[in-house]
């Protein structure tokens, strides 16, 4: 019962988190809503017993790709 409501409650946040991603025009805003997507999906798949895909989603879809976004961001305008 606790792992299904658990399991309901992330995929209610990435839900959320996608729809704010394509809504919000704050750039910054937009990455960091989409750095906290990429850790959740890490936490979801390593409750599926993928923990190879786990650490790859958050050292590169938490970590990386954010720092690139914000370095780009850095040289453009922050709104869009």
């Amino acid at each position: 019962m606790l792992v299904a409501a658990l399991d309901f409650l992330l995929l209610s946040f990435l839900i959320v988190c996608a729809i704010a991603v394509a809504r919000i025009r704050d750039l910054i805003s937009a990455v960091i809503i989409f750095a906290a997507y990429s850790l959740v999906m890490a936490i979801i798949w390593q409750m599926l017993g993928a923990s190879d895909v786990a650490i790859t989603e958050a050292a590169l879809g938490a970590g990386v790709t954010t720092f690139l976004f914000i370095a780009t961001i850095s040289k453009t305008k922050r709104t869009e």
